[in-house]
Formats: C-alpha cells, structure tokens, sequence
C-alpha cells in the first residue's frame, strides 16, 4: 500500500481531482456572475460542500506537488472573488471553499516566495474588489423601497411574472415584470432541487402604471398566432419589428433591398444639394433617389438595382483587393457603409409578414397573453418575435452587480 501511495503515477491520477474541483470552483464563479442563487436548504448545501472539499482537500495535500494541484492552488481563491461579493452571506457555500483555497495555497509545493507574492496580491484583490463593490452599490444603485405584491406563472409555465409595488417621493408606482420560466438551472433535480439558479437581466417590465395600484388583477390566457396578428393589426398598421441578417433572408429579402440613406446623419448642405429638406422623410430608402442623386454620394445602381461604390478610395481598394470590378454595399463592412451615410434597414412591418412567414421567424403557433387589470401588457407572440429573452447570450455589463 505504502508503495502504491509514493509512486508519482498515483499522485498524478489524484491531481485530477484538485482539477475537477477547481473547475467547480470557476463553475460557481460564473453561476455568481450571470445567476442569482436560491438556497433551498442551507444546512444540507453545507454539509455537501463541506464533504466534497475535504476530499478534494486531502487529495490536493497527497499531490501538492504535483504541477496540476500547485496550478489549482493558484487559481481557486481568485475565482472565489466574485463569489464571496455576489453570493455575500451564502457562508455555508463560501467558508469550506474559502478554507479549501487557503490550506492548499499555504501548502502547496510551490515555491515560498511565489506563494508569498500570491496570497499578497489576491489579499489585495479581495480588499479593492469589495471595496470597489461597496462604492458601486453605495453610490449609483437607487435605493427604493420594493414590494413584490403578486406572483405567479403563465398557463404554459413557460413565463412567470412579478407585480411589484414601488415607494419613491412621487407617490409610488407599480411594474408588472415578465420574466422566461425556462433558464433555471437545479443542483440535483427540478423537482426537489437543493439550489436554484435564476438567469440574471431577464426580468423585463410590460406595464408601469403611478402611483401604485390599489387592486391588482392578473389573468394569463392562451391565444393563437393568428388571433394575436389580427388584433396588433387592428392596433396600427405602423408596427415593425426587428429582424437579423438570417431572418431577413429567410424572408426573401436581399441585401440591396434593406439599404436605407439615413437622413438624420447627412449634412444639412448635402441634403439641399440632392433637392431635399431638412423636414424630409427619414430615413430615405435609396431606391427613393435617382441616379444623380445617387453619384452626389459617391453610389451607383447598377441594373439590377444593386448598390455600388462609384469611386472607392485607396484605403477601401486596399480593404477589398481581392474584388474584381465593381465593389458593392453587401461587400462592406457596417463602418464603411455609414461613409456613405448609407444602414442597412433591419426593419419589417407586421402587416406585410403571413402566418407561415411568422412560423419561420419562430414564433409558436399558440401561447401565453397576459392582462394586468384588464389591459394586455405581454404577448408571447411579441416577446418571441421581438426576441424579449435571449438566454443562451452571456455579457458581462454593470447591471450584473445590481
């Protein structure tokens, strides 16, 4: 036994494990960092966190020398960092990693100088970084009193929403938040999960109303696609939404086809010179100008009515080489298009997208609507289309530490 515990080869295996425990460590890192935690039983989240870091803990003191668990020595109480800021308070979470982090950095086969220099700089992390923290919240957080009155979820169970009640020195105001009920993540199972973590900025408000209602009545109703297309067309035959260069495609649109002038950023002398008013539509679609109108920017229409640039300059001959002839507004770059005062248009109205285009875009054939107080104020439709709850993205930005 004494044999097969000194042999390197062991020693190695076991390091494995310091790696799989600093990979949760940097998992819980970004859970801090994009979730809010929900501890369903602190006492039993202790227990298996404690449990867990003792063996990794005996298992990084065997191998300390080996060169993966000196690496993870390093890396766990930094990546502890936004953890102890984020989840401040969650001890029964934080204090056996904390200890597990320290132990093996004091006691790691690392050299004593390198150590030394380490733990200096991450004590010095921890100090400005909840400084830094404390000043963020202290400072450009608002502190208003809020008060969630009502609750619940959508028929599907694919939303849940909040009414929150608000007390502020304008007497108030209640908000209406809908929030995806899909981008939860459990720790063991959804049914008896022992954490929960919801998605961060998902919340989104669909209705204000000041000052603060008295009474408060929600009702989520299923409609279809179809019902909702005539209803928002009844609304307005203005309503556009939105789409990506993928969508558009989709579509049937080309590229030339969504080109817009945009007005608002060209010259005032530039719009008298091609005859038009500072009060004139904005923005203009190129296909709104003629030919002269088109060569005072620098474009050309070819006859297939696609868009081209007349005389490129050195730089821009230099950015496309590789292009023989002609260089056209689908070769360029967004930046190089907006020297031209030319955008492309993402825009699509409403009133001219048929179901099945809409079952293309993505949205479901029936969903959830909800009335706050008689008054729609969340379509599903909408919030598919309007693409309400990307929750697959993940960036970093200061409303994270809200």
């Amino acid at each position: 036994m004494k044999k097969i515990l000194s042999n390197v080869w062991t020693k190695r295996f076991v390091a494995l494990i310091s790696v799989f425990y600093t990979y949760l460590v940097c998992r819980i890192c970004y859970y801090s960092i994009f979730y809010d935690i929900h501890i369903m039983s602190r006492v039993s989240l202790c227990l298996l966190t404690t449990g867990v870091s003792i063996i990794a803990l005996v298992a990084m003191l065997y191998s300390r020398h080996q060169i993966l668990t000196r690496i993870a020595s390093f890396v766990i109480l930094p990546a502890m960092l936004p953890v102890v800021i984020l989840y401040f308070g969650e001890w029964g979470l934080i204090a056996p990693i904390m200890v597990t982090g320290a132990v093996i950095l004091l006691f790691s086969g690392a050299g004593e100088g390198a150590k030394t220099a380490f733990g200096t700089l991450t004590m010095l992390l921890y100090i400005f970084g909840a400084l830094g923290y404390f000043l963020f919240t202290s400072f450009f957080v608002a502190t208003a009193k809020e008060t969630i009155v009502d609750s619940g979820v959508s028929n599907s169970g694919k939303y849940r929403y909040s009414v929150v009640n608000t007390e502020d020195s304008s007497n108030g105001s209640t908000t209406v938040y809908v929030e995806p009920n899909y981008a939860d993540e459990y720790l063991f199972s959804q049914e008896k999960p022992l954490v929960i973590f919801q998605l961060k900025n998902m919340k989104r408000a669909v209705y204000v109303e000041r000052p603060v209602c008295e009474n408060i009545e929600v009702q989520w109703d299923t409609k279809s696609r179809e019902d909702i297309t005539t209803e928002l067309n009844k609304l307005s035959d203005e309503i556009t939404f939105t789409l990506s260069d993928s969508e558009l495609e989709s579509l049937g649109y080309t590229f030339d086809e969504k080109l817009n002038l945009s007005m608002t950023d060209v010259p005032s002398e530039d719009k008298f010179a091609i005859g038009k008013t500072a009060h004139d539509v904005d923005p203009l679609p190129l296909d709104e100008l003629n030919e002269e109108q088109l060569a005072y920017f620098g474009i050309g229409r070819d006859m297939s009515n696609r868009y081209y640039v007349l005389t490129p300059d050195a730089e821009l001959l230099a950015d496309h080489e590789d292009i023989i002839g002609n260089i056209y507004f689908s070769d360029l770059t967004a930046k190089e298009m907006s020297q031209f005062y030319v955008e492309k248009d993402r825009s699509v109205y409403l009133n001219t997208l048929d179901d099945s285009q809409l079952a293309t875009l993505g949205v479901s054939e029936e969903g959830d609507v909800m009335t706050f107080n008689g008054k729609v104020c969340f379509r599903f439709y909408v919030a598919e289309l309007g693409d309400y709850y990307d929750v697959d993205s993940r960036k970093l930005s200061i409303d994270l530490l809200t």
